[in-house]
């Protein structure tokens, strides 16, 4: 997310996160600093999540504080000792992996004390976003030790094929670009009609 007023659109509905993303090779970077009144137009409710691609732990930690984010998103090459030194500042850690069935079950077992989440997200050299989905039915197959959310190109007319998923660990659906009307600018209408259909 990106504009003040799509932004308050968006908080009216019953979101559980808000997305802002701090990768400045990202269509949808937001910049130095949000704006304090969008921040402070934000409900407690709704979890702040800053989404950083292999910056330094100095850099996320300034973000975060200046921002007054909640969760930190990382979609690099973090690894556990990187993230576990941020869980114990206090925030929630959401870690993104490609969705590579050959490799998740070991990858993951790495962080299962360093992180609250993982994130699985369709392989792409630019660290996500590409708009494409995975083969969501490999997630069965992995024996994975934290909840997860599923991301990837999830758009409308997604809504029966996520209620039909019967998958130990879902947590979250993390939608984007299929909800876009450019990049950094959600569809209110489209987001809110999804929500209505996710059981």
């Amino acid at each position: 997310m990106r504009e003040k007023a799509n932004i308050e659109a968006l908080v009216q509905l019953p979101i559980d996160y808000i997305g802002f993303i701090f990768y400045p090779q990202s269509p949808r970077f937001v910049g130095e600093r949000i704006e304090p009144s969008v921040i402070s137009a934000i409900p407690k409710r709704i979890k702040k999540v800053g989404v950083f691609v292999n910056a330094t732990i100095h850099e996320v930690l300034c973000k975060a504080e200046e921002n007054a984010l909640d969760c930190l998103q990382l979609h690099g090459s973090e690894t556990p000792d990187y993230c576990n030194a941020l869980k114990e500042k206090g925030f929630t850690i959401i870690k993104a992996f490609k969705a590579e069935p050959e490799l998740l079950t070991c990858e993951t077992a790495n962080y299962r004390y360093a992180c609250d989440y993982l994130l699985f997200d369709t392989p792409t050299p630019k660290h996500g976003g590409s708009g494409n989905k995975f083969d969501w039915q490999m997630l069965k197959q992995q024996k994975l030790s934290l909840p997860f959310f599923l991301s990837g190109g999830i758009a409308p007319g997604d809504e029966d094929s996520i209620n039909t998923l019967d998958m130990k660990g879902l947590y979250a659906i993390d939608i984007n670009s299929g909800f876009e009307i450019e990049p950094g600018l959600k569809n209110i209408d489209l987001i809110k009609n999804f929500i209505s259909q996710i059981k």
